[in-house]
């Protein structure tokens, strides 16, 4: 029984660390919308803000993939 809670403590843990990839979908979908509007309402300007959109979404893909590690811990580590 003792193990069985700790087995359901573990995958609940796993699925709560999962809500941080949710946030990185949430996250990159700010960074480029808040691009495109920008490229809308300035063009000439679009071109030289394209590296900071990347590096911002690298940014935030980061934290999804942290999050997926966390999960794949929880679930996999001993």
């Amino acid at each position: 029984m003792e193990g069985e809670l700790i087995l359901l403590g573990k995958d609940i843990g796993a699925g709560v660390a999962c809500t941080g990839m949710g946030g990185a979908a949430i996250g990159v979908g700010h960074v480029v919308g808040n691009y495109i509007a920008g490229a809308l309402r300035n063009p000439s300007a679009a071109g030289g803000q394209m590296a900071t959109m990347f590096i911002g979404i690298a940014f935030a893909e980061a934290l999804g993939i942290f999050s997926f590690l966390v999960a794949l811990l929880l679930m996999f580590a001993v």
